[in-house]
């Protein structure tokens, strides 16, 4: 098993050391840890999109794919293939609003960290 990278080899000094960059390295890595964990927690979460009260769902995970859709027999009607066609298109809108929405929470706080020390990013 390696030894974890210490930016103090390269630029000496540590953390709390006379060199402020081995810092400023070892705050990136610990930034970068917890992106991968956050993109991983997205990756895993299964999200539901409803239309017409429950009538279609779409169920996909946080990075958009499609796992399932379900539609409720009493909304398929051949007169009426308009009203299912906009209750499916809702139900991926409301799927990609929920998914947007985790990844803001999942991610927001790591990206609100770039913006104290790298102008333009925060």
């Amino acid at each position: 098993m390696s030894e974890p990278f210490d930016p103090s080899a390269i630029f000496g000094g540590g953390a709390g050391g006379d060199n402020p960059m081995a810092g400023l390295l070892a705050q990136a890595q610990q930034m970068q840890a917890q992106l991968l964990a956050a993109q991983n927690e997205i990756a895993a979460t299964q999200i539901t999109g409803t239309a017409g009260n429950g009538l279609v769902t779409v169920t996909g995970t946080g990075t958009g794919e499609i796992t399932a859709v379900t539609i409720d027999p009493k909304v398929v009607d051949p007169d009426d293939v308009d009203t299912l066609q906009d209750l499916v298109l809702g139900a991926l809108d409301d799927l990609a609003a929920k998914r947007d929405q985790l990844a803001q929470e999942a991610m927001g706080p790591l990206a609100g960290g770039l913006g104290g020390g790298f102008p333009g990013l925060g």
